[in-house]
Order: structure tokens, then C-alpha cells, then sequence
């Protein structure tokens, strides 16, 4: 293993984007097992081999770039699904409301009857039923 280690001083290594290409190759691998397509399969190589290029790039400053260029995109996807995560798992317990003047989300307990809110943002108040 030390071989390996010796062999990576240098490189760039693994990032974000890099398991990116890595789960877009296999997402299109298994969707060529069941599409009776030839030339999927072939498709599924093209991510892998841009994974493992950036991975043992030399170029770092270049390789960094593109992960920062990738995150930009990436960070408010992921925080979209993250955000509807935590929305479904508090339903039980909590509900959301908007704010009516700057649309900041509120987060209020449930079972409360009706309640006066305050906007942590702009301090506006409206009443709403929990």
C-alpha cells in the first residue's frame, strides 16, 4: 500500500465531483441492464474515465477549479432534496409558513390553535393557524 501512497504524491486524489462521474457511470450502467440499448453500456465508460483522469491528475489549481465550478451547481440541488428531507421528517410536529413581506420560511409547532408569528428576518407579524 505504500507503493500507492508513494504513487499519489502530486495527484490530485477524489472530490465531489469526481464520486459524482462515479454514481453518473453506474446510474447509466444499470439503466443499460434494463434498456435493451448496445451502445449504453459503451456510454457508462466515458464518467468513469473522466473520474479517474481528474484523479490522478497532476493539474491541481485546474482540477479544483472545475470542482468549485461543479459545486455551484451542486450545493443548491443538494440543499433543495435536504431541505424537503427535513420537512418530511418534522411534519408530525411542525409546520412552515412564509413570511407574506420578505417570504422567509418559518418553522412553527403544530396543535397550538391560531398564533401570532413573528418573522425572525424582518420582524413582520401575521397570525396563522398552526
Amino acid at each position: 500500500m505504500n507503493w500507492f501512497r508513494k504513487f499519489m504524491i502530486g495527484r490530485y486524489g477524489p472530490d465531489h465531483l469526481s464520486a459524482g462521474l462515479l454514481f453518473l457511470s453506474l446510474l447509466i450502467s444499470l439503466i443499460g441492464m434494463f434498456v435493451p440499448v448496445n451502445w449504453l453500456g459503451y456510454l457508462s465508460y466515458i464518467p468513469l474515465v473522466l473520474c479517474l483522469y481528474r484523479m490522478f491528475s497532476k493539474n491541481i489549481y485546474r482540477r479544483r477549479a472545475e470542482n468549485n465550478k461543479f459545486l455551484k451547481f451542486w450545493n443548491p440541488v443538494a440543499g433543495w432534496f435536504f431541505k424537503r428531507k427535513n420537512r418530511l421528517s418534522d411534519s408530525k410536529t411542525h409546520r412552515y409558513y412564509k413570511c407574506p413581506q420578505c417570504k422567509q420560511e418559518v418553522r412553527v409547532p403544530k396543535g397550538k390553535g391560531k398564533i401570532q408569528i413573528t418573522c425572525p428576518k424582518c420582524r413582520t407579524e401575521f397570525i396563522r393557524k398552526s
